[in-house]
């Protein structure tokens, strides 16, 4: 029997995921033409509210044409949306004519924050496995607040051509990206999943994160070892759930000014920049001080 990849759930959703609203009659001007965005309002949340946008690497009338719907209606898009939108932040998914259009998304969020309700400074992105590399490009040329990619293709470096390759195969964009195009200051959470058997994909995240490491930048690394790809839609683990939680935590984590006015937090049960952490059963690694999505970023 061959599961529908549109219905399948997030193992992990929240009675107050559930009750979020959904704000479906968004436009926005992509090159092609109006669009629509949903934007998930999060509940009881001052305004204005941090935003995360879920990015997509497909193009939707594609994926519409072969599977009956747009990536941002698939259950497990929707339902991290509505874990995002109970975590305190807005979420936002969107229709889209090509991968490119995230740029448009994002500018138009900026450009209509207030509108929205949401802090145009605090704008951040959401990827998972083939979405990733859209996401980096997106990192590269938007510099959003913060990033959490999950369990995905990274770049391509050294010469290798992983990512390209898997591109032709998988149908996701992966746009040139140099690692010294990202952003040092920008925090970026990466999880691993231990149990990827993708071909090609676990790579290129050691790779990745050892070259992040070298550059300096402000990289989080959280490692699911007994995970699967896709862990949050097929491993309904004590582990998986912390794994998640972590990621919305990281989402929605907030520095307060330190007594010079600097902002200062450091992650629980860190003693030295670059030091390895555990926090529950979640291994993490900070590279050097990382900072939550609602960090407020300078434009």
């Amino acid at each position: 029997m061959t599961t529908d990849p549109t219905s399948v759930k997030l193992v992990y959703l929240t009675d107050r995921a559930r009750d979020v609203a959904v704000e479906h009659d968004h436009v926005y001007a992509a090159d092609t033409g109006p669009l629509r965005f949903d934007l998930y309002r999060p509940p009881h949340a001052a305004a204005p509210s941090p935003a995360v946008v879920i990015v997509n690497g497909l193009p939707d009338p594609g994926v519409a044409a072969m599977l009956g719907k747009p990536i941002k209606d698939w259950e497990s898009y929707v339902g991290w949306a509505r874990m995002i939108a109970a975590s305190g932040i807005a979420a936002i998914a969107y229709l889209n004519h090509t991968p490119a259009d995230v740029t448009s998304v994002i500018r138009h969020l900026r450009a209509n924050a207030g509108t929205l309700g949401i802090d145009r400074a605090r704008i951040g992105v959401f990827a998972c496995s083939g979405h990733v590399p859209n996401a980096l490009a997106v990192i590269a040329r938007e510099r959003p607040a913060c990033a959490a990619l999950l369990y995905g293709y990274m770049l391509d470096l050294d010469g290798s051509t992983t990512v390209a390759n898997a591109s032709k195969q998988f149908y996701f964009a992966a746009p040139p990206v140099a690692l010294d195009e990202l952003p040092r200051e920008m925090p970026m959470l990466v999880v691993r999943a231990g149990r990827d058997v993708t071909p090609g994909l676990d790579g290129t995240i050691v790779q990745f994160v050892a070259a992040a490491r070298a550059r300096g930048l402000a990289l989080m690394l959280v490692e699911h070892a007994s995970g699967p790809h896709s862990f949050d839609l097929v491993d309904d683990s004590p582990r998986t759930r912390e794994v998640i939680e972590e990621v919305l935590g990281f989402l929605r984590r907030t520095r307060r000014p330190g007594p010079s006015g600097a902002a200062r937090r450091r992650w629980p049960g860190a003693r030295d920049r670059g030091a390895p952490m555990l926090e529950g059963s979640v291994e993490v690694r900070a590279l050097p001080e990382s900072r939550g999505c609602a960090q407020r970023q300078k434009m």
